[in-house]
Order: structure tokens, then sequence, then C-alpha cells
């Protein structure tokens, strides 16, 4: 049985959709069990209609909830009747095997690194979202969790990255590249400029400097980048992709002929949506710290939150942190 810990507070739909992704994740899997963390008050009455897996959900009762507008690392520290507190001591302590909010992406990370701690040799944790690029999908890593970095971390970040899609993904060799404004070894920053001789000998299947132009034309399975970068292109995708849905959905509707192709096509726009969809990839794992830690969208609906349980799912049953840590050995 996989037991993962989700925060019931985290998130803008918070409690009825976690709630209910909670369920949703439950009924998909018979081997899991779910904790959720936060006011027993709130929670409990949602669980009305949990009759067919109430033996495999419990509330673990936290009084105190970590917001948007607290400092992180002083809620982490203050609020140790937290969701986020306790279920991270749950994880460290083996009582669960997994955590999953939508909460403060802040207070995610926060947990993380003090409550978890990192994986040795692990220089930064980052967040590895997995995006569409049109294929399927592939994994950005780091998206926000060190807007300013070192070298020497974005050959770690390909390192858990590769770990990360080939466990979860079933990716045999994957392949890795590097974020910049040109193909060729020279260009770039100096950040970037500095780490390409260290993603040459990393000893993952490393293809070179990846131009924005080509992050989603399936030509890397992980894309490395430091967060700053990383969480531009994240909004930036996601800004993109809502804006190409509605101006797509204002055309169908312009003209009485647009709405006959638009009905006939209906269909595939239905699949395109879908694979844009980030609610059917569930979160962003924060690879590099010693337990499952899966960060969902702030706006995640209860499919988002289910798809996000599984995710941790995955990870905790292919062992993804002792692999990980495995491989950060080798290049130590």
């Amino acid at each position: 049985m996989t037991h993962i810990y989700l925060d019931a507070m985290g998130g803008d739909n918070a409690p009825a959709c976690t709630v209910e992704g909670a369920l949703e994740a439950l009924r998909a899997d018979q081997e899991l069990k779910i904790t959720l963390g936060g006011p027993k008050a709130e929670i409990a009455p949602l669980l009305s209609e949990a009759g067919d897996v109430k033996d495999r959900i419990e509330i673990d009762d936290c009084d105190e909830i970590i917001t948007n507008h607290d400092a992180p690392v002083m809620a982490i520290r203050q609020k140790k009747n937290s969701a986020q507190v306790k279920g991270m001591l749950l994880v460290r302590e083996g009582g669960a095997d997994g955590f999953v909010s939508a909460g403060s992406t802040g207070a995610t990370l926060a947990g993380g690194m003090f409550r978890l701690g990192r994986i040795p040799g692990v220089e930064r944790p980052a967040l590895a979202p997995l995006l569409p690029n049109g294929k399927d999908f592939f994994c950005l890593i780091d998206c926000g969790a060190n807007v300013d970095c070192l070298p020497a971390y974005l050959p770690q970040f390909g390192v858990m990255g590769a770990a990360y899609v080939k466990a979860v993904r079933g990716v045999d060799n994957p392949r890795v590249g590097l974020v910049n404004i040109g193909a060729e070894a020279e260009k770039g920053n100096a950040l970037v400029k500095a780490a390409y001789p260290l993603m040459e000998q990393a000893g993952f299947n490393f293809v070179g400097n990846i131009e924005g132009r080509d992050i989603t034309a399936d030509l890397a399975d992980v894309v490395v980048c430091d967060g700053f970068s990383g969480n531009l292109i994240l909004k930036f995708m996601e800004g993109v992709a809502g804006t190409l849905m509605g101006m797509i959905k204002k055309e169908i509707y312009a003209d009485t002929r647009s709405k006959l192709g638009g009905l006939l096509a209906k269909p595939a726009f239905r699949r395109v949506k879908k694979a844009m969809d980030y609610t059917e990839v569930g979160g962003a794992p924060l690879l590099g710290v010693q337990g499952v830690v899966v960060k969902a969208h702030g706006s995640s609906n209860a499919h988002a939150i289910a798809c996000a349980v599984r995710q941790a799912v995955l990870m905790a049953r292919k062992n993804l942190v002792q692999t990980i840590e495995t491989e950060i050995s080798r290049q130590l």
C-alpha cells in the first residue's frame, strides 16, 4: 500500500477540490492510501460520499494553514501544526511515501529543504514540471526553485531530470539539452558557457544547446536551465496555450461556415486541448530532496489533484529518490 500525504487546504479551490481529487485518486488505485492534512471540521463534511474508500483515507487535524501571504521559511519554522510541516515530517520519518500540495510554492520548497533535507551531493533541489512538445512530454528543470544558479548546478539538474524521465516516463537514455540563445557551444551568457563543458562530462546523453524556438520541438527529453529562465518559459507556454485556444474559439464562432467546420473538427480540438492541459500532468516534482514531493498548480481542479497524487505514487513506487541519490553519487 502506497501512502500519500495531501495538503487538503493548499490551492485556490481547496478544500473541496483537494478532497474530490483525493477520492478520484483512491478510486483509480486500490493500492493507495491518502492522509488529508487540514482542519478536521472543514474536511470531514466533504467525505460524506467517501464510503467506498473510507478505509483508505484519513484526516490529520492541522489547525494552522500556510498561505501565499506568509513568508515561506518563517512559516515552515513557526507553523508546526500545518499540513506542509507535518506532511513532510511524516515522509521523513517513513510514515508516508510522498507529499503533495497545491499551496504556497515557497513553503513547499522551504519544507523540502529544511524538513526533508537535500540528497547527499545535491547542491540545489529543483522543480521539474512535464510540458507538452506535440509528441509527448518533456521535463523542464529548473522552473523556479533557483533563480540564481552556479554552473555546477545545471549538470546536476540534468542528472535528476534524466533519472525522473527514465523512471516515471519510461524513456531509455533520455536526451538532455541546455537552454541557450544559440546552438553553438560558445553562445550564451557566462552561466551557460561555463555549464556547457560540465554538461558534456556529466555522463548523461547530452544533445547540446536548445534554442527557445526548439524547446517544444522534441529535440530533448530533459531541458535544463536556471530557475529564472525556466519560470519564464513555463509561464510563457501557459499564456500562449491559453491565448491560442481563446483565438481558435473566437474564430470558430465568427460565422456560420466556421461554426460548421468547428463542429466537425471538435474531436480534434478536444484532443489538442487535452494535450496542452496541465491538469493531465498533475504537478512539478521537487527533485533533489530526501523524499517524494509534488507541487501541484495553485489553480488545480479535482482531476489535477488526482493526477498529482498519481505522479507522487509513481515516483515512490519507482524508488526515484534512491535512483537520484545513486546517479548523483556517480558524479562526485
